[in-house]
This record gives structure tokens, sequence and C-alpha cells, in this order.
């Protein structure tokens, strides 16, 4: 394979799964890890990747396209239910309050829910309602609006207005990118709007997200990494990342 093929390659795989290990990399290419990471610099030569320990991140223009819900469903599975166990932690305590986003990440965390823990839980996301409602123990509040097809969550004004006279004790929200210089950011307009208006609501906001969304950028801020207590991410996330949010004020939790 030559060099331009490999780097090509290297892109495409940074698009489809957010990051690359110099090692995984150079296993399934068959070339040394010195190699990789002459790749890696070049691709972030042209604005394609940023290295990181161990290897690199997609680092693309402001991202403007978010995957659909079916589609998010299977991607990184396994990191987004130890982000859940992990998020469990900030469960408010019993006969407490708590605000749950749509989302694939959240979606994990709910299934990860106490069976019997009786909590006061508010949502927009039509899967996350679903979700809650099989629970016996749970007090939920289903907020309405025009449901997106991307992420199943109700937006719109009578969703803001109705987060606007909301006050509870936690948030467990998700984001489509995270970064030190632009916040917290999403692909939607009306559902960063939504997202604002709940991070308002809450004394305590805690974000699910999984490595793949550090350093990552899309073109709506609805936070800024001030008005978040805590980020739970995976293990995988790189230490520069995470090091930079810490820098931040942010606590953050590796699962």
């Amino acid at each position: 394979m030559y060099a331009s093929e490999r780097r090509t390659a290297l892109a495409r795989k940074l698009r489809v799964d957010g990051r690359v290990s110099v090692v995984d990399v150079a296993t399934e290419f068959g070339v040394s890890g010195e190699t990789v990471r002459r790749d890696l610099a070049a691709l972030e030569r042209h604005g394609v990747a940023r290295k990181v320990h161990g290897g690199a991140v997609a680092r693309t223009s402001v991202q403007a396209v978010e995957l659909g819900l079916v589609e998010r469903e299977g991607r990184q599975a396994e990191q987004k239910s130890a982000i859940a166990v992990a998020a469990l932690a900030f469960l408010p305590s019993v006969g407490g309050s708590m605000i749950i986003d749509a989302g694939t990440s959240t979606a994990a965390f709910v299934d990860h829910l106490p069976a019997e823990l009786p909590l006061v839980a508010i949502t927009h996301g039509v899967v996350t309602a679903a979700q809650l409602a099989r629970s016996t123990s749970v007090d939920l509040n289903v907020l309405g609006g025009r449901v997106r097809d991307a992420t199943g969550a109700a937006v719109g004004p009578g969703t803001v207005a109705a987060y606007g006279q909301v006050g509870v004790d936690v948030a467990f929200i998700g984001a489509n990118g995270i970064s030190p210089e632009r916040g917290l950011t999403t692909a939607d307009f009306a559902e960063a709007a939504v997202k604002t208006a709940i991070v308002a609501a809450a004394r305590q906001t805690v974000v699910l997200a999984d490595a793949t969304k550090l350093d990552t950028d899309f073109v709506v801020t609805f936070a800024a990494l001030d008005d978040v207590d805590v980020l739970v991410t995976d293990s995988s996330a790189s230490p520069e990342a995470v090091s930079r949010i810490r820098e931040a004020g942010v606590e953050v939790v590796l699962a």
C-alpha cells in the first residue's frame, strides 16, 4: 500500500470512528509505528487529524451534520454502558429530581437506573420517556414539542419555555462535541436552545459523552464549560483532552 493510499484509509477511519490508535493501525496495515506517526503528522498538517497520546482524533472543520439516532445506537456501545454505570454515582438522593436529555448516551444511562429508586424525572426525549415509563418508582414528566428524527428529542419554543419553569437537582445531558474553546456543541439550533434551558434548570450538570466527542466541535454552542460540573467519559479519552477540560474547572470521571 502506497503512503497516499494509507493516508486516505486513515482519514476515512478518522471520519467514521473519530479516533485511531497507532498500534492498531500499524498492525492492520503491516507497517511500523513510526510510519503511522508520520502519516498522522501529514494528516494533522492538512487539518484532518489532531495527534494525541497513542494515536490521533478527528479534527475536521466545524461539523454541521449529525448522525441519525439509529446510526448512533451501535456506536461506542461498550463505552456508553461503562459511562452510564459511572454516572449513577451522581443520581440525586431518594425523592430528588433530575432531567434526562434525549440521546443514546442518556438512553444507556436510563437502562442502568436502579429498579427501585423513587425519583422525579423530566425528559423531552421520546426514547428516554418510553424507557422511564417502564419504571414503577419514577415519577415521570414528559415535555412535548416537535420531535426531531435525528435524536428523538422534542424541540421548539414550548419545550424551552417548559424547562424555564423547572428546577431540578441534577441534569444528565449529552453533547455532540466538547472542547475548551467552544464548550458543549450540537448540530441543531432548536435542540441547542432546549439543552441551554436544561443546563439553566439544574443545580448540577453532568455530561455523558464518549471519548470521540472530546475536542470535537459542531456548529452551535449550547453551554460553556463553566456551566458544567461533571463530565463522565470513557477511559480511552486522550490525557491531553482530559487535562484541558479539567483545567477549565470540570470534574472528569473516566469510566
